[in-house]
């Protein structure tokens, strides 16, 4: 059963990790300028970093 747990842990991490790679990189990659552009280049960067940050917590307990 444990390597169930394992696997799941693995691949919620992965999702994280890919998904909070391709928001910071989507997040540099916007065109918009002004207030709405800063807003969208913040939000993309927050996800970014909750992703890899879900993606780090989930390596460590697997550890």
């Amino acid at each position: 059963m444990n390597e169930w747990f394992s696997a799941i842990g693995f691949g919620l991490g992965l999702i994280a990790f890919v998904l909070g790679l391709s928001s910071i990189i989507m997040g540099m990659m916007s065109s918009k300028s002004g207030a709405h552009g800063m807003q969208e280049k913040i939000e993309y960067g927050f996800f970014g970093v909750s992703g890899l940050v879900i993606c780090l917590l989930m390596g460590y307990a697997l550890a």
